[in-house]
């Protein structure tokens, strides 16, 4: 895994562990990839609760709640879904702190509208939300990767306060 990645991760740990904060992951583009590095660093267990891969979006609706209509009228990749993600992950979890990331990894699956790159991120606690929309270059490795990062450091930014 990449040490940047890593890095904001262990980051990421250290500052739940003193605000002593739960942490949950919804992913869609990046398959996991958060949950990974954030594992991926001995005695993460005491902030990382759970990681949820929700690629479709009859998941994102049977494991986080992200309402079905919201897909229909805005669709999967739109600051609303990762906003219901970030939002959906941390209440069914009952953590302080979740992330939603949804969007588009390549190469292929993009349109104009939407272009291959264009993900959305979400990052949620108890009393704060920020998202981010990010128009990654590169191919699909550095889009999720890219995208994971993001992530790691926007729900730092929110712990921190």
């Amino acid at each position: 895994m990449e040490s940047t990645l890593i890095d904001a991760a262990e980051s990421l740990l250290d500052t739940c562990r003193q605000r002593q904060w739960t942490v949950a992951t919804a992913e869609s583009c990046t398959g996991g990839m958060v949950a990974a590095a954030l594992t991926a660093i001995a005695g993460s267990s005491d902030v990382v609760d759970r990681g949820y891969v929700t690629y479709t979006n009859k998941a994102k609706h049977e494991m986080i709640g992200v309402p079905m209509a919201l897909f229909a009228s805005v669709g999967a990749v739109s600051v609303e879904v990762a906003r219901a993600m970030a939002e959906g992950a941390r209440k069914t979890a009952g953590v302080n702190l979740a992330c939603g990331i949804t969007g588009v990894a390549g190469p292929g699956g993009g349109s104009a509208e939407k272009p291959v790159g264009l993900v959305h991120i979400a990052a949620a606690s108890a009393d704060r939300m920020i998202h981010e929309r990010c128009l990654f270059a590169g191919d699909r490795h550095a889009v999720r990767l890219a995208s994971a990062l993001k992530a790691l450091e926007m729900m730092c930014n929110l712990a921190e306060g």
